[in-house]
């Protein structure tokens, strides 16, 4: 008989951070590319800015700083990390993969095949094992599928520490002439730390996908630039969204009354608004990070969590709802309860 590992109860989330490029663009410097303005974005969108990454920075530079956050905000330090998982749908590289990547980096500092900073010796990574890695593109949804995949591993007993990461360089990906895709598109990274727990704290994840809209978001060969049917995204938000987040509340066994928080993807806030409404959930915390952040794909579930978390704007040892949805088209969330500050 094969012997299995013997897993933990349940996972919780211990540390949280995130990173943003310096470089700001507001909706007035977006009209300077395209016949708009900031009152036509914001009245659409709900969007005020977005960052923008440099041409050198990369999906795994900015996944790196999230996560080298969250270790700090956990106390946890990178040795002890024996998974990593990065949700990204605009990783430049195939192989190694942005998680690979990332893992190297918090262990050298520096990022696979750049040199060394003077002063410092070469790390002797001949008898290291590293943790195990792995790149999720489910777009919109990726950070929920890899915090559902990652719970899943340290209650199966593959993993007792996991950083779970979204990070997106959606500018890269944007065609800056196209006015009803680039008002929207920003760059960002989210992350947390998950931990072995014997009371779970991660409920479990339910994820699906819509068959009958998969092309509506889009990010194909030869341009491999973002475009979306608007239209469509909207009418299943509107329509089916909410009750595709009222199976995950029901899965972790807790109602909608419970909910303290709810973090959606940051999409438009013309869809968020109106899924809180839908949920019952508009008189709680509903992270809004889209009007200062733009739409970061997969990062923006950790990213809005992270940045209101550390603004205190989230409280400790609640119930929060979290829930992605976009391309492909794919959907996924779960219930996960605040760390503890």
């Amino acid at each position: 008989m094969l012997t299995l590992p013997a897993g933990a109860a349940g996972s919780r989330i211990v540390g949280i951070g995130h990173h943003q490029p310096d470089k700001v663009l507001t909706n007035d410097d977006i009209a300077r590319l395209v016949e708009t303005n900031d009152e036509w974005i914001r009245s659409r969108t709900g969007i005020v800015t977005r960052h923008v990454a440099a041409d050198d920075v990369t999906v795994a530079d900015m996944a790196t700083a999230a996560a080298r956050h969250a270790l700090a905000d956990a106390g946890v330090p990178a040795d002890d990390v024996d998974l990593v998982i990065v949700a990204t749908t605009t990783a430049a590289d195939r192989s190694p993969n942005t998680a690979g990547r990332v893992a190297y980096a918090l262990r050298t500092g520096v990022q696979p095949g750049a040199s060394t900073p003077e002063g410092e010796e070469e790390p002797d990574l001949r008898d290291v094992v590293g943790p195990g890695v792995i790149d999720v593109n489910t777009a919109c949804s990726g950070f929920a599928y890899s915090l559902g995949l990652a719970d899943q591993a340290i209650r199966a007993g593959t993993a007792r520490t996991a950083v779970v990461i979204g990070s997106e360089k959606l500018t890269a990906v944007t065609d800056w002439s196209d006015r009803s895709t680039c008002i929207l598109t920003a760059d960002g990274a989210g992350a947390v730390v998950l931990q072995a727990a014997d009371t779970p704290a991660v409920g479990p994840v339910v994820w699906g996908s819509e068959p009958e809209i998969t092309p509506a978001v889009r990010i194909e060969a030869p341009a491999d630039r973002f475009a979306q049917d608007g239209r469509a995204v909207f009418k299943w938000a509107i329509t089916r969204a909410a009750d595709r987040a009222r199976r995950v509340v029901e899965a972790s066994g807790l109602s909608l009354d419970d909910i303290e928080v709810l973090v959606a993807h940051q999409a438009n806030l013309r869809i968020i608004e109106p899924l809180a409404k839908g949920l019952g959930l508009e008189d709680k915390i509903v992270v809004t990070d889209i009007t200062e952040s733009g739409n970061t794909s997969a990062a923006s579930i950790p990213l809005g969590l992270s940045k209101w978390w550390h603004a205190g704007n989230v409280p400790a040892g609640v119930p929060a709802l979290l829930f992605g949805f976009g391309g492909g088209f794919t959907w996924a969330g779960q219930v996960v309860m605040t760390p503890t500050r």
